[in-house]
């Protein structure tokens, strides 16, 4: 009786962990999604400004 609780423990667990595992990926993946959109964003305009500084001292 003793193995069925500790597998239907496991089991929970697993579950458990596997569903909010799923939660989470799909967290990570909007915000990366975001932090990447404005990381591009702000290398465009730093390149964009460098560029410009550059050709104003020639």
């Amino acid at each position: 009786m003793k193995n069925n609780n500790y597998l239907a423990v496991a089991s929970l667990l697993s579950i458990i962990t596997l569903l909010s595992s799923c939660e989470i990926v799909g967290g990570i993946f909007k915000a990366g999604f975001w932090t990447g959109a404005i990381l591009i964003v702000v290398v465009i305009v730093i390149l964009v400004i460098g560029i410009a500084k550059l050709g104003g001292k020639k």
